[in-house]
């Protein structure tokens, strides 16, 4: 891609580097002798959240994993395992769950981790996540009937417990002390406290910039070799900076010139430039990918028509979308995609001639007309920083006008469309009809864990749709006695999800990371920090 400003390409990448993020290079010498106990990474995009609970934002969650932990991890087989607490016991023929917590746990302010903390990170996370509204359902009571100990007494056996305490996908069950758990769940935390690996680092915040965090010299990691958010959670680095370069360009050069170390997801047109010379590395952490989608707003005009939103169908392209993210990348993508992660136990072939099918941008129009459609205005948001979801944004607009509804396309940064996106509002006073975005191939494993399929009205996610029949089926799912009779329900529920379309799925992109070739470890799965080392 060439320069904006024809003087930038003959700029030294320190120089270029010093514009995109200020004060990055502002004490040179400094960040030379620092080099060694310092980890340079560049996001996907800025923090604008910080408090896990408000967002399903990925780079809200790595942030997250970094500064909390969790009750339990997930392994890189996809196992649930032990992380906070040392162990637990199943009785009265599953209806009563006892965990009891590590000793010695700590928060990042010294006071001790204590069961009733989280005791209320659990109720406070629960009110945001599909799976913890399900435990919750479940629970009759929730108690800390000692320091160490947390006891969910169930109204009815619910073998995804630890699952959902462990699960990777956002929002994540992280704990934080009581006095922060007990923030209303839709307002964000005063202060980032947890007793994670790492510190958030405050004072060096720079918006659109710079996100620093600093070791936790009391972290106690758990026994054991670490197994992407499982095991030994061991730092090795005194301090990690995320470098917020939208500029993919910049990046890139900055990470051949060793400026910086690592690069969350590099744009798919410039791995041949750093693949060249040997001094980058590229690699699939996720091998499930991420899945694109169209959510649109169900609780107002003109999306909440059901005709409406199926009338796009017989007009969209799957790889129209992924070849704009990825171009035509060997192995970069894959189109033919439903509502569950291809390759995986739950996704099947059923409904998806409705994507798969002759496309027929004619009957789509036709569609749109015979929904009774009357003009509305459908508000997209266009992430402009975030080059991958601003390339689905701008097919997806495309694709609506095209079919004949009247699209209002609004760029803005990342972060005010995550802000955005909450609001349940008209257009006319702030709201939204269609965003775009990815979700992690292990989000949509399952009815469990595929948030975007919660179709329970305004306790759902940001779209709020409403479907009982989807619900009903997932509530079936849960108390399936076999994966056979589980696969049967997850085939019926993707028929009925293109009935109901609670998003789109737009294909699964396999997303590259790239880092200088002495950063060793990098966890399998999302970005993560423990363990990653330097060579």
């Amino acid at each position: 891609m060439g320069a904006a400003d024809p003087t930038e390409a003959l700029m030294p990448v320190s120089r270029r580097l010093l514009l995109a993020a200020p004060a990055l290079l502002a004490a040179p010498r400094l960040a030379r002798a620092q080099k060694a106990n310092t980890l340079r990474f560049v996001p996907q995009s800025d923090l604008s959240i910080l408090d896990p609970v408000l967002t399903a934002a990925y780079v809200t969650r790595n942030h997250a994993m970094m500064v909390f932990d969790t009750l339990y991890g997930m392994d890189a087989q996809f196992r649930i395992q032990p992380q906070m607490v040392e162990g637990q016991r199943v009785e009265e023929d599953g209806r009563r769950w006892t965990l009891m917590l590590r000793p010695d746990l700590r928060w990042h302010d010294g006071t001790p981790v204590l069961a009733r903390d989280c005791v209320a990170s659990i109720r406070r996370w629960a009110v945001r996540d599909g799976l913890g509204q399900t435990l919750m359902a479940a629970t009759e009571e929730l108690s800390a009937p000692d320091d160490r100990s947390i006891v969910f007494r169930l109204k009815h056996p619910f073998p995804l417990l630890s699952y959902a305490l462990g699960k990777p996908g956002s929002p994540v069950c992280v704990m934080m002390p009581e006095r922060l758990a007990q923030t209303d769940p839709f307002k964000p935390v005063a202060e980032m406290i947890g007793s994670g690996p790492f510190r958030y680092n405050a004072a060096e915040r720079l918006a659109g910039a710079r996100v620093v965090y600093d070791r936790n010299p009391g972290y106690v990691p758990r026994g054991g070799v670490s197994s992407f958010t499982a095991g030994g959670k061991v730092a090795h680095f005194d301090r990690v900076e995320w470098l917020v370069l939208p500029d993919p360009s910049t990046a890139a050069s900055a990470l051949r010139a060793g400026e910086v170390d690592w690069w969350e997801a590099p744009g798919f047109d410039l791995l041949p430039m750093l693949r060249r010379g040997g001094e980058v590395k590229v690699t699939l952490p996720d091998p499930t990918g991420f899945i694109g989608t169209m959510r649109m707003n169900h609780l107002q005009p003109p999306f909440n028509n059901p005709a409406l939103r199926r009338a796009v169908l017989p007009a969209l392209t799957q790889s129209d979308f992924m070849s704009a993210v990825a171009g035509n990348a060997p192995g970069g993508w894959r189109d033919g995609v439903g509502f569950f992660c291809p390759g995986t136990p739950m996704a099947s072939d059923a409904g998806m001639a409705a994507l798969t099918g002759p496309r027929d941008i004619e009957a789509a129009r036709r569609a749109v007309e015979a929904s009774g459609y009357a003009g509305e205005p459908a508000v997209v948001l266009a992430p402009t920083d975030f080059p991958n979801l601003k390339a689905l944004a701008d097919v997806g607009a495309d694709l609506l006008s095209r079919i004949g509804i009247k699209v209002d396309y609004q760029a803005m940064d990342w972060g005010s469309a995550i802000q955005r996106i909450g609001k349940t509002e008209p257009v006319e006073q702030g709201g939204w009809s269609v965003y775009h975005t990815f979700w992690s191939g292990l989000d949509q494993l399952n009815p469990a864990v595929n948030a975007s399929l919660r179709a329970n009205g305004r306790a759902a996610g940001r779209g709020w749709p409403d479907s009982p029949a989807l619900e009903a089926m997932r509530e079936s799912w849960l108390a399936a006695g076999s994966e056979a009779e589980q696969v049967a329900i997850a085939a019926g529920m993707q028929r009925q999800a293109f009935e109901d379309l609670p998003y789109v799925p737009l294909g699964q992109l396999l997303q590259p990371t790239a880092f200088r070739r002495d950063i060793q470890d990098i966890p399998t799965g999302f970005a993560a920090f423990w363990s990653v080392r330097r060579g």
